[in-house]
């Protein structure tokens, strides 16, 4: 997706960014494997987690193959355009991230194993990229429903980058940010990669094994 595209690599202030619309763009009305409402409240029980590692089809594959992850969607959130379009966040000027979000059930899933699929199954050292996907759409970010939340992902992010380190590995850039407003991407968008299951796929993770729960 936007396979080597030159794309800003530095955020865009609110004053510069696209106006955007009042009223949220059209999506898809259901989960296309598991038929739910894609927008489903979040059941008694459950909790809401949000993503950004990269190119959203890929990323949203990782996570609903998951046992316990309930329901996931892919939009945008982090930037400063009310409800963009995908070509407008392209663009790299309304600051948007391409984001995952997911409700779960912490009983089957905790929250810290959610993390530890994060940091594998992308580069978090690489800034405004993934592979050969550039822009600022493509950050790592991790983004907290709660206060909880944020602190189990800061002391995520500490003990990866320790083992990034030994690995010979860069810094880690990921933001970890208090959850953003979230835009549902467009119909086309949701569950990409099983409704085109041989469709481009960009996420890969580093080798490097998370530590969470597996001691350092």
């Amino acid at each position: 997706m936007n396979l080597f595209a030159r794309k800003p690599v530095t955020m865009v202030s609110a004053a510069e960014a696209l106006p955007g619309r009042p009223a949220p763009i059209p999506t898809a009305e259901t989960h296309f494997l598991s038929g739910l409402p894609l927008k489903s409240p979040v059941p008694a029980g459950m909790a809401e987690a949000m993503f950004g590692m990269g190119c959203f089809w890929g990323v949203e594959r990782v996570f609903w193959k998951l046992p316990g992850v309930w329901l996931t969607m892919v939009g945008y959130a982090g930037g400063h355009t009310p409800n963009p379009t995908y070509k407008e966040v392209c663009t790299g000027l309304t600051g948007h991230n391409e984001v995952v979000r997911l409700i779960f059930d912490p009983a089957v899933i905790p929250y810290e194993n959610l993390l530890r699929t994060f940091w594998e199954n992308h580069d978090p050292t690489q800034g405004m990229r993934q592979g050969n996907d550039v822009g600022t759409q493509y950050r790592s970010g991790i983004y907290c429903a709660d206060d909880r939340q944020r602190d189990i992902a800061e002391a995520s992010r500490a003990l990866y980058q320790h083992r990034l380190m030994r690995a010979g590995r860069g810094a880690i850039t990921t933001e970890i940010l208090p959850a953003p407003a979230f835009y549902f991407a467009e119909d086309y968008h949701q569950q990409y990669l099983a409704k085109n299951p041989d469709g481009y796929c960009g996420i890969g993770g580093t080798g490097v094994s998370c530590p969470i729960g597996l001691g350092v």
